[in-house]
């Protein structure tokens, strides 16, 4: 069969293909347009999840009459010159219209600024009317009917109307997030209006708009650069988090991307901060020459390579985490809301028929702590702490009031325990309550981590090594990482085929359940990757040792212990969630506590 060129029409549905898979694709590309015209205010309206009608409006710099007849051919571009390497707009490909004219009924109305009219041109299926005199105001209006029309098959893939709609409101809220200065207002019979006001050059208010006022009062800036690249933005504590990456929205050199190199390094910033299943939400814009990287990469525009994605990673990463150290003890205003809302008035009756138990009393924490096993004694600080048995229970500790110099600093002094877990503390203008053992938690991994940079951390031998029965891939896999856990004073060695002999556990965490340690440790070591960082798989081990180094569940403190861990906590990085991720603490303001009781 000989070779023969194609059409133009069916080359531009074949381009379609790539740039336009859904109504959203399109209506990205037609804002992406009118962002680089220069407009202030931009509106979308959709009928059918923008398959029956997508309507783009915007005040740009507008077309003559010239510029629409150039403009729906295929590779035809004010926005680029001879090369790629200084890209500077949203957009440079010029397939935008002519491929969103070839699958669907197109029509173009537009004028410049001083013009004494318009001008409009149709595309219809590949097919191109003449331009033709118009009336409009300055800018353009972009108007796309029966998308896909042309395509049968492709209009059998889209996902309902409401699913598709959903899909354009996402791109608008990332366009307009990237442009905080632009009016946004998305209408439409099938959606409720959205209304995105500018807020000139106040980014956080902007992204408040999207995310949420929480988010304004749960966000960290992010300000660092490194070399030739910035980073800037901001990212929400840990315990302020969502059940899926959604929140999470990237922009290099403001174009929204959603690059997997991006979405990991904030992973890897988070780690052992943010509970598994739960992600953080986080803004950055990533800003540098526009030579160090690529964004042809697919004629959608949403992925990018880096010339240097070692040095990108590691600025998120290093950034985020130097924020979280800088103010990550703070818990999520969430949390309080959230109990307050658990006492208010009209909190479900069932709830509150039920009888009192320790699983349903509302002093309980809104999160629980792990069932881990008790230990017979651990160290905290300086101290070491005896066992819960050999002291009397109780439900609660009374603390004097000239306690610890009161309630002037930030977690407060501690004015009570509850249920043997739980430490109330008064502060100035409200009151914690903490849970004694993910807060110690969080302690004993950061100092294990902060003795790791020094070299090994210390250790103690044991009289009589413990002999630990595990399945022998089980104990390949940790004689495979002895190394690493020798540097946290952990002495292992095989002891024939199905155990491991530990003859050295770490000094810091006292005495410790040998054996539920190294049955975790198996846990964790198997679910490592071998591409793996070492420093990674070290702060693995690091959490799971804390875990078992610290306060137990039930553990009866005495209240210069209580206000030892309080002031601890203030001075830790990362204290505001324990290493799973759960929150430490949690804190109720004073106007709060006066509404439960109809004061305020």
């Amino acid at each position: 069969m000989p070779v023969k060129l194609l059409s133009e029409t069916l080359i531009n549905q074949i381009a379609a293909g790539e740039v336009i898979e859904r109504p959203a694709s399109a209506a990205k590309e037609l804002v992406e347009n009118a962002i680089d015209a220069g407009a202030t205010r931009i509106e979308i309206a959709t009928a059918g999840g923008g398959k029956s009608l997508l309507r783009i409006t915007d005040n740009g710099c507008g077309m003559d009459a010239r510029d629409l007849e150039l403009a729906v051919r295929r590779h035809c571009t004010s926005k680029i010159t001879e090369s790629l390497d200084d890209i500077r707009t949203l957009g440079f490909r010029g397939e935008a219209l002519p491929s969103i004219g070839s699958v669907a009924k197109v029509t173009i109305t537009s004028r410049r600024s001083g013009d004494s009219q318009g001008s409009q041109v149709s595309v219809i299926g590949g097919t191109t009317s003449p331009v033709r005199p118009a009336a409009a105001n300055q800018g353009t209006v972009v108007e796309v009917r029966d998308i896909f029309f042309a395509t049968p098959a492709r209009l059998k893939f889209l996902k309902s109307e409401r699913a598709e709609a959903g899909a354009i409101t996402e791109m608008v809220k990332r366009m307009a997030i990237a442009f905080p200065a632009i009016r946004f207002v998305l209408s439409g019979p099938d959606r409720s209006t959205l209304e995105l006001p500018s807020t000139g050059e106040d980014a956080l208010a902007r992204i408040a708009q999207i995310l949420g006022r929480d988010f304004k009062d749960n966000a960290i800036e992010i300000d660092a650069r490194r070399d030739e690249v910035s980073l800037t933005g901001f990212a929400g504590v840990p315990t302020f988090n969502r059940g899926n990456s959604a929140h999470q929205y990237a922009f290099v050199n403001g174009r929204p991307v959603q690059d997997k190199l991006i979405l990991s390094a904030i992973r890897g910033a988070y780690a052992e901060t943010v509970p598994s299943g739960r992600y953080p939400v986080a803004v950055l814009s990533i800003d540098l020459d526009p030579a160090f990287v690529d964004v042809n990469v697919h004629p959608a525009k949403a992925d990018v390579r880096f010339r240097d994605p070692g040095l990108v990673r590691g600025l998120i990463v290093g950034a985020i985490r130097e924020a979280l150290a800088r103010e990550g003890s703070r818990a999520a205003t969430t949390s309080g809301s959230g109990l307050a809302s658990a006492f208010r008035a009209g909190y479900p009756a069932a709830a509150a028929a039920q009888p009192w138990s320790a699983e349903t009393s509302p002093s309980r924490p809104l999160w629980q702590s792990g069932g881990l096993s008790e230990a017979p004694q651990a160290h905290f600080g300086t101290m070491t702490m005896p066992s819960a048995r050999t002291e009397p229970a109780a439900e609660a500790i009374s603390v004097s009031p000239m306690q610890d110099g009161g309630p002037h600093h930030r977690l407060g002094a501690a004015r009570a325990q509850l249920h043997e877990n739980y430490i109330v503390a008064q502060t100035d203008d409200g009151l914690v309550i903490v849970d004694q053992h993910a807060a110690h938690e969080r302690l004993v991994f950061e100092a294990m981590r902060k003795a790791l940079d020094a070299g090994r951390l210390p250790s103690q031998s044991l009289l009589i090594p413990e002999i630990i029965d595990l399945p022998e891939e089980d104990c390949d896999r940790l004689m495979a990482h002895a190394t690493e856990l020798d540097r946290f004073g952990l002495a292992i060695e095989r002891f024939g085929p199905g155990a491991i002999a530990v003859r050295e556990t770490p000094a810091m965490l006292g005495e410790i359940d040998a054996v539920g340690l190294i049955r975790d440790l198996a846990d964790e070591v198997a679910e490592w990757s071998t591409a793996g960082g070492l420093r990674a798989k070290l702060e693995h081990v690091a959490a799971t040792m804390a875990c078992h180094g610290s306060v137990r569940s039930g553990r009866r403190l005495r209240p210069e212990e209580m206000n030892a861990l309080l002031r601890q906590m203030e001075t830790t990085p990362g204290s505001g969630q324990c290493n799973h991720g759960r929150p430490t603490y949690i804190e109720l303001k004073l106007t709060d506590i006066e509404r439960l009781f109809g004061r305020s």
